[in-house]
């Protein structure tokens, strides 16, 4: 049995590597505008019962090597969360998509991708 529960538990995603900020409230997102001016803010909206979503978010967490002085990187929990989803397209003028990352500078999104393409988007 021992072996099966491990192979078929749930684990909760565990993200070592970034300092991910838990996206939890809609309030969140004016901070988010509002701390652009002086740093990169960054969106992940990623699903956690989607194997392509996980994935993704691997190869991004391997492939960037982000610090907290250069860009603050919000995780958004979507299955949790779809309300801060919602409020996202409506606020940055984006379309739904998981995964998916929505970079915000200037009050404004400078990049969006989702998918494969999330790990094509320059954040330096």
């Amino acid at each position: 049995m021992g072996l099966f529960s491990d192979l078929f538990s749930k684990k909760e995603d565990t993200f070592s590597t970034t300092n991910w900020i838990p996206l939890q409230t809609i309030e969140q997102l004016n901070e988010i505008v509002n701390n652009s001016t002086t740093k990169k803010q960054a969106i992940f909206k990623h699903s956690t019962r989607c194997g392509i979503s996980s994935m993704v978010i691997k190869q991004f967490e391997n492939q960037f090597n982000l610090t907290e002085d250069k860009i603050d990187l919000y995780f958004l929990d979507l299955l949790k969360f779809r309300d801060i989803s919602n409020a996202i397209a409506t606020k940055f003028q984006v379309i739904h998509q998981s995964p998916q990352l929505i970079v915000i500078n200037n009050k404004k999104v400078v990049a969006q991708a989702s998918h494969h393409d999330i790990l094509s988007i320059e954040l330096k």
